[in-house]
Formats: C-alpha cells, sequence, structure tokens
C-alpha cells in the first residue's frame, strides 16, 4: 500500500515564532516515528537551525550560484532523529525576489522526486506570512501544500499578517488552491489573549488548533541552537508541541475562511481596544465583556 503524504505549510508574521513552532512540530513528528521533511522558505534561511544544532545548511539557491546543475540531494541534510532539512534560500541582499528562492527549490525537489525517494510522511513547509511577493504564495496558489496553518499571538499585526494570508487561500481556493487548517496561538498566556484568538477565529469561520505558551525553555534550548523536544523533553512546553504535532497528524479536513475586510478588521481591533481598557480599569474582569 502507497504511503499517503501529507504536506503541510505554516505561515506567521515575521518575528512571531513560526520557525520555532515549525520546528518543534517536525521534532514531535520525527521523535513519533513519521519521517519529515522541514522546507524552510525563508530568505534568512533559519527555519531548520535548531533541528541541527544551530548550524546553518546550503540553501538551494546558494548551490545553484555555484553551478548551473545541482543534484537536489545535495541540498538536503539530516538533522534531529533523522528529519529532513531543506533551506530555499533567497537573492543577494538587494537583488531580485525573494520568493524566486521557493519556486526555484520546489521545483528542483519535484524533477528529481525527492519526497518519494525519500518515502516521507509528511513535509512541513515553513512560510514568511508577512510578504506578500508572489513567490510567498506558491504553496497556497498551486496546491503544493494541502493543509495551512498560521502562528499567531493577540497582536494587531500578527493577527493582519493572518488575515492577510486568509485571503490569499479564498482568493487561490477555486483554482485548486490549499485551504486553511486552523490558528496555532502563540504566546498566549493570559485569558485575554486567548479569548482575542478564539473571537477572530469565530469571526473568520476557523478554528484554533492549539495555544502554545510564552516559555524560559524555549529561549533556553533556542539560545543552545536545539528544539525544547530535544532540549526539554520532559517539560511541559515540550509536551504542548507534541499536543500540536498530534493534532495536526490527526487533521484531514480543511476549509475557505471567510476572512474580514479591512475597515472590518480595525473595528473588531478597536472594540477589542476598548475592551482591554475596560479590564486594565477595573470596570470589568477578565471573562466578561463590555
Amino acid at each position: 500500500m502507497t504511503k499517503q503524504l501529507k504536506k503541510i505549510a505554516i505561515y506567521g508574521k515575521g518575528g512571531i515564532g513560526k520557525s520555532t513552532t515549525t520546528s518543534n512540530i517536525s521534532a514531535a513528528l520525527v521523535e513519533a516515528g513519521y519521517k519529515v521533511l522541514q522546507f524552510g522558505c525563508d530568505p534568512k534561511s533559519d527555519s531548520t537551525n535548531t533541528l541541527r544544532n544551530g548550524k546553518y545548511i546550503p540553501t538551494v539557491l546558494d548551490l545553484l550560484r555555484e553551478k548551473p546543475k545541482v543534484d537536489a540531494h545535495e541540498a538536503i541534510f539530516e538533522g534531529f532523529k533523522g528529519v529532513y532539512c531543506v533551506e530555499a534560500g533567497g537573492p543577494a541582499p538587494g537583488v531580485g525576489c525573494a520568493g524566486r528562492g521557493i519556486i526555484t527549490a520546489v521545483e528542483l525537489l519535484k524533477q528529481q522526486n525527492i519526497f518519494e525517494e525519500l518515502d516521507l510522511d509528511y513535509v512541513i513547509f515553513d512560510v514568511l506570512g508577512d510578504v506578500v511577493c508572489g513567490g510567498f504564495a506558491v504553496p497556497i496558489r498551486e496546491g503544493i501544500a494541502e493543509h495551512v496553518f498560521t502562528v499567531s499571538s493577540a497582536d494587531f499585526m500578527s493577527v493582519y499578517a493572518s488575515n492577510n494570508l486568509m485571503k490569499g487561500i479564498k482568493r487561490y481556493s477555486n483554482a485548486g488552491g490549499a485551504l486553511f487548517g486552523g490558528i496555532i496561538g502563540n504566546s498566549i498566556n493570559s485569558q485575554y489573549q486567548k479569548e482575542i484568538i478564539d473571537d477572530f477565529a469565530s469571526k473568520t469561520g476557523t478554528q484554533v488548533v492549539e495555544y502554545v505558551p510564552r516559555s524560559i525553555s524555549v529561549t533556553q534550548a533556542e539560545l543552545g541552537g536545539h528544539t525544547t523536544i530535544e532540549a526539554a523533553p520532559e517539560s511541559k512546553q515540550a509536551d504542548i508541541y507534541r499536543s500540536l504535532a498530534r493534532k495536526i497528524a490527526a487533521h484531514t479536513k480543511s476549509k475557505v475562511p471567510t476572512p474580514l475586510e479591512t475597515d472590518e478588521l480595525r473595528q473588531w481591533s478597536a472594540d477589542w481596544a476598548d475592551q482591554l481598557l475596560a479590564i486594565e480599569q477595573g470596570t470589568v474582569k477578565e471573562g466578561e465583556h463590555i
């Protein structure tokens, strides 16, 4: 029986913890016995660092700048418990489109049938989610990924980036594009942060997959060049990442979201600003609404 490869894209605003989350999902999946390839789509080329003891790897575009023809195996490196790592890379600073690396790297691996050769269970694309360049939409637009998740905190710009991602998914949904699996709430340490993410999910017809708190164990692990799964396997944070990985592994049905229009999003944000001011002033308690 042929193994069913599951292709997932995880987006998020720069600095929101997207790569941290993605790498811990990959680590949890390989720990559980799955064969996983993490595909870094950020031009900073640092998606897979914590899966490889903090080490950078040559990117697909680096290799193509050295020679015109590249064997895809030259761009694949093994990390924690055998997880496969690929970095698409980006152009020289100030030159060209950063999305080109994604397009080029995906085509290289597809042409050489790498996913099939490695007999993978999961390919996880780690994609910058606040850049609207066409290259970053490739996993969605061309159906390279089947399920898309976004990492979002309760901060407005993170929610704004997630809402824009939903707009892109909705735009390409009728042309065979990837669909939306849900929101991964990151840095959720209070009841009001959880309520903000829950409310945004409700307004956009989506779901929250997991709430991931901010934890010093994550910072400590990354400073040492590791995922939390590897550096602090017995920690509560590692168990949360394992729970998230199990939910993503079990996820089978994604959908077209209903993103908010810009004016609606601004009004939603203003309403929550009033709510938080009332909480701060003590006129309402957390969990209550004005």
